[in-house]
């Protein structure tokens, strides 16, 4: 997948939000590191003040360390901080759902969705 032979190529991405997504196309030498992708990219130029390993950084989808060997067509993904609680949000559809079933007169124990 490497334009030159022996180098690695890797995507660096991080999402903003749902519609506003900053990737970084790089050329590594063999044996890089996660580390080296994510300071390679520029992030730390692009997003000032935000610390990349603070966020999370993985490899499609899987979360890793900076010193985790990359592959050639590797993603290194920043992630950004939850939106919500996903237990809380859990949580609050369980109560919807009762409390609809409570309105349609059946009655459902609490442990049950």
């Amino acid at each position: 997948m490497a334009n030159e032979p022996g180098l690695l190529r890797v995507c660096v991405c991080h999402a903003e939000s749902a519609a506003a997504v900053w990737q970084c196309t790089l050329a590594l030498p063999p044996r890089a590191t996660v580390g080296d992708a994510v300071r390679a990219s520029g992030f730390e130029a692009q997003f000032p003040g935000r610390d990349a390993w603070a966020l999370g950084v993985g490899v499609f989808g899987k979360s890793c360390q900076a010193d985790t060997p990359l592959a050639d067509g590797d993603r290194v993904e920043i992630y950004r901080p939850l939106a919500f609680d996903p237990k809380v949000s859990r949580r609050r559809r369980a109560e919807h759902r009762r409390a609809k079933a409570a309105r349609m007169g059946r009655e459902r124990p609490a442990g049950l969705l």
